[in-house]
C-alpha cells in the first residue's frame, strides 16, 4: 500500500497547528508596530508642513486641515489621527496615533523629538 497512515497525517496536522499557534502572535506584534510607524511618519510629515506654513504666515497653525491643502499637501494615512493641541507664533505641539496601534506620539516644535 502507498500513502500515509492516519497517525502520520495527524502528526503532520499537529505540527502545522503548533507552527501556526507560534506565528499568529508574532504577526499581530508586527502589525501593531507597522500601525505605530504610520503614526510616527505622519507626525514627521505634519511637522514639515507646519514649518512650511510658518514660512508663509510667520506663525504655526492650530488647524490641521490647513496643512492638508495646497500648497502644504499633508497626507494623513488611513486610520491615523493627527492633531495640533497648541500653536503660537513661536512653537507648536502635535500628537498622532493610529486607531489600530497602541501608542500616542507627541512632537513639540520647532525642532523637537517625537516622544510617546
Amino acid at each position: 500500500d502507498e500513502g500515509f497512515t492516519l497517525i502520520e497525517l495527524m502528526i503532520a496536522l499537529a505540527i502545522i497547528g503548533i507552527l501556526t499557534a507560534l506565528a499568529i502572535p508574532q504577526l499581530s506584534v508586527h502589525r501593531t508596530k507597522s500601525y505605530n510607524t504610520a503614526a510616527v511618519s505622519d507626525l514627521k510629515n505634519a511637522a514639515i508642513a507646519q514649518e512650511a506654513y510658518y514660512v508663509d504666515n510667520r506663525q504655526y497653525t492650530n488647524d490641521i486641515s490647513r496643512l492638508t491643502t495646497i500648497p502644504y499637501n499633508l497626507s494623513i494615512s488611513q486610520g491615523v489621527s493627527v492633531g495640533v493641541s497648541s500653536a503660537t507664533n513661536e512653537a507648536y505641539h502635535m500628537t498622532a496615533y493610529h486607531s489600530a496601534g497602541n501608542t500616542t506620539y507627541s512632537l513639540s516644535g520647532p525642532g523637537g523629538a517625537i516622544t510617546n
